[in-house]
Protein backbone atom coordinates (compact mmCIF):
# COMPACT_ATOMS: atom_id res chain seq x y z
CA UNK A 1 0.00 0.00 0.00
CA UNK A 2 1.33 3.25 -0.96
CA UNK A 3 0.58 6.46 1.04
CA UNK A 4 -1.38 9.41 -0.42
CA UNK A 5 1.05 12.35 -1.91
CA UNK A 6 1.33 15.11 0.02
CA UNK A 7 0.23 18.64 -1.81
CA UNK A 8 3.23 19.62 -2.30
CA UNK A 9 4.00 16.40 -4.56
CA UNK A 10 -0.15 16.29 -5.94
CA UNK A 11 0.44 16.83 -9.51
CA UNK A 12 -2.18 19.94 -10.65
CA UNK A 13 -5.33 18.56 -12.12
CA UNK A 14 -6.41 21.27 -14.36
CA UNK A 15 -10.66 21.37 -13.76
CA UNK A 16 -9.63 21.90 -10.39
CA UNK A 17 -7.76 25.42 -10.74
CA UNK A 18 -9.16 28.66 -11.44
CA UNK A 19 -6.87 31.57 -13.16
CA UNK A 20 -8.59 35.00 -11.62
CA UNK A 21 -7.28 38.55 -12.47
CA UNK A 22 -8.43 40.48 -8.87
CA UNK A 23 -7.72 43.84 -7.65
CA UNK A 24 -5.00 43.77 -4.26
CA UNK A 25 -7.63 44.45 -2.15
CA UNK A 26 -9.92 41.60 -2.57
CA UNK A 27 -9.52 38.75 0.25
CA UNK A 28 -8.94 36.02 -1.89
CA UNK A 29 -5.19 38.01 -2.62
CA UNK A 30 -4.43 38.45 1.08
CA UNK A 31 -3.89 35.39 2.06
CA UNK A 32 -1.20 35.17 -0.14
CA UNK A 33 0.29 38.65 0.43
CA UNK A 34 0.05 37.79 4.15
CA UNK A 35 2.17 34.64 3.54
CA UNK A 36 4.65 36.43 1.14
CA UNK A 37 5.25 39.23 3.45
CA UNK A 38 6.64 36.01 6.88
CA UNK A 39 8.57 34.92 4.15
CA UNK A 40 10.83 37.95 3.07
CA UNK A 41 10.60 38.13 7.08
CA UNK A 42 12.17 34.85 7.70
CA UNK A 43 14.66 35.54 4.60
CA UNK A 44 15.49 39.22 4.95
CA UNK A 45 15.06 40.72 8.22
CA UNK A 46 18.67 40.57 9.42
CA UNK A 47 19.72 41.80 5.96
CA UNK A 48 17.62 44.72 5.23
CA UNK A 49 15.89 45.37 8.80
CA UNK A 50 12.62 45.03 9.82
CA UNK A 51 11.32 48.30 8.37
CA UNK A 52 12.90 47.87 5.10
CA UNK A 53 11.32 44.13 4.44
CA UNK A 54 7.65 45.46 6.23
CA UNK A 55 7.81 48.16 3.27
CA UNK A 56 8.55 46.37 0.14
CA UNK A 57 4.76 44.95 -0.15
CA UNK A 58 3.45 48.41 0.23
CA UNK A 59 6.09 49.98 -1.84
CA UNK A 60 3.90 50.40 -5.22
CA UNK A 61 0.50 51.59 -4.49
CA UNK A 62 -2.52 48.74 -5.35
CA UNK A 63 -3.68 51.08 -8.61
CA UNK A 64 -0.11 50.33 -10.33
CA UNK A 65 -1.42 46.81 -10.86
CA UNK A 66 -4.63 47.19 -12.11
CA UNK A 67 -5.56 47.23 -16.15
CA UNK A 68 -4.71 48.72 -18.50
CA UNK A 69 -1.40 49.18 -17.63
CA UNK A 70 -0.78 45.89 -15.03
CA UNK A 71 -2.75 43.13 -13.74
CA UNK A 72 -3.10 40.70 -10.06
CA UNK A 73 -4.02 37.24 -10.85
CA UNK A 74 -4.72 34.30 -8.29
CA UNK A 75 -4.71 30.98 -9.03
CA UNK A 76 -7.43 29.17 -6.67
CA UNK A 77 -7.22 25.01 -6.65
CA UNK A 78 -10.94 24.21 -5.57
CA UNK A 79 -11.40 27.95 -4.49
CA UNK A 80 -8.28 28.30 -2.17
CA UNK A 81 -5.76 30.96 -3.11
CA UNK A 82 -2.30 28.87 -3.87
CA UNK A 83 -0.43 30.86 -5.85
CA UNK A 84 -0.32 34.21 -7.56
CA UNK A 85 2.16 37.12 -8.82
CA UNK A 86 1.41 40.69 -10.59
CA UNK A 87 2.74 43.51 -13.18
CA UNK A 88 2.90 46.97 -13.59
CA UNK A 89 4.03 49.22 -15.72
CA UNK A 90 8.17 49.67 -15.95
CA UNK A 91 7.92 51.41 -19.43
CA UNK A 92 6.33 51.69 -22.24
CA UNK A 93 7.01 48.20 -24.07
CA UNK A 94 8.24 46.66 -20.44
CA UNK A 95 5.75 45.30 -17.73
CA UNK A 96 7.31 44.35 -14.52
CA UNK A 97 6.45 41.52 -12.56
CA UNK A 98 6.23 41.47 -8.66
CA UNK A 99 4.90 39.28 -6.26
CA UNK A 100 5.39 35.86 -7.62
CA UNK A 101 4.43 33.55 -4.80
CA UNK A 102 3.36 29.90 -4.63
CA UNK A 103 1.79 29.06 -1.10
CA UNK A 104 4.26 27.00 1.27
CA UNK A 105 1.97 23.66 1.18
CA UNK A 106 1.40 24.05 -2.67
CA UNK A 107 5.50 24.33 -3.82
CA UNK A 108 7.26 22.10 -6.19
CA UNK A 109 3.63 21.91 -8.14
CA UNK A 110 4.71 23.42 -11.30
CA UNK A 111 2.41 26.17 -10.12
CA UNK A 112 5.51 28.66 -10.15
CA UNK A 113 5.66 28.09 -14.18
CA UNK A 114 2.10 28.67 -14.92
CA UNK A 115 1.97 31.88 -13.10
CA UNK A 116 4.37 33.03 -15.27
CA UNK A 117 2.70 31.60 -18.32
CA UNK A 118 -0.40 33.43 -17.34
CA UNK A 119 1.37 36.71 -16.16
CA UNK A 120 3.23 36.96 -19.78
CA UNK A 121 0.03 36.02 -21.67
CA UNK A 122 -1.61 38.69 -19.91
CA UNK A 123 1.19 41.29 -20.54
CA UNK A 124 1.76 40.12 -23.71
CA UNK A 125 -2.21 40.96 -24.50
CA UNK A 126 -1.74 44.65 -22.79
CA UNK A 127 0.62 45.05 -25.63
CA UNK A 128 3.97 44.62 -23.79
CA UNK A 129 6.76 43.22 -25.17
CA UNK A 130 9.75 42.86 -22.57
CA UNK A 131 9.22 41.58 -18.94
CA UNK A 132 11.59 43.04 -16.34
CA UNK A 133 11.79 41.28 -12.44
CA UNK A 134 13.97 41.11 -9.99
CA UNK A 135 14.19 39.07 -6.94
CA UNK A 136 15.95 38.66 -3.67
CA UNK A 137 19.57 37.13 -2.96
CA UNK A 138 18.00 34.25 -0.92
CA UNK A 139 15.71 33.16 -3.21
CA UNK A 140 17.84 30.66 -5.14
CA UNK A 141 14.60 29.14 -6.30
CA UNK A 142 13.24 32.17 -7.74
CA UNK A 143 16.08 32.32 -9.47
CA UNK A 144 16.22 28.85 -11.09
CA UNK A 145 12.98 29.06 -11.85
CA UNK A 146 13.15 32.38 -13.61
CA UNK A 147 16.38 30.85 -15.92
CA UNK A 148 14.62 27.63 -16.54
CA UNK A 149 11.40 29.62 -17.92
CA UNK A 150 13.63 31.37 -20.66
CA UNK A 151 14.57 34.82 -18.36
CA UNK A 152 18.38 36.71 -19.61
CA UNK A 153 19.66 37.66 -15.87
CA UNK A 154 21.24 41.06 -15.83
CA UNK A 155 23.78 40.19 -13.66
CA UNK A 156 26.97 38.00 -13.31
CA UNK A 157 25.68 34.67 -12.76
CA UNK A 158 29.51 32.91 -10.91
CA UNK A 159 29.02 35.89 -8.22
CA UNK A 160 27.82 35.77 -4.62
CA UNK A 161 24.37 36.79 -5.09
CA UNK A 162 24.76 38.46 -1.65
CA UNK A 163 26.94 41.09 -3.15
CA UNK A 164 24.43 42.23 -6.01
CA UNK A 165 21.63 42.50 -4.00
CA UNK A 166 18.32 42.14 -6.41
CA UNK A 167 18.64 39.98 -9.07
CA UNK A 168 17.31 41.37 -12.16
CA UNK A 169 16.09 39.39 -14.80
CA UNK A 170 14.59 40.39 -18.02
CA UNK A 171 12.71 37.92 -21.55
CA UNK A 172 10.99 39.22 -24.51
CA UNK A 173 7.61 38.34 -24.88
CA UNK A 174 6.28 36.19 -28.15
CA UNK A 175 4.12 38.72 -30.35
CA UNK A 176 0.48 38.07 -29.93
CA UNK A 177 -1.20 36.01 -32.92
CA UNK A 178 -3.85 38.60 -34.58
CA UNK A 179 -6.84 37.25 -35.57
Amino acid sequence: MTAEPTVAHRPLDPASLAVLSLPMDDPRVRPLLDELAVEYGTRYNDLFGDREVADELNRYPAAEFAAPGGALLIIQENGESIAGGAFRRYDATTAEFKRIWTATGHRRRGLGRLVLAELEAVAAQAGYTTVYLTTGPRQPEAKHLYLSTGYQAQFDLDADPETIGALAFTKELPPVPQP
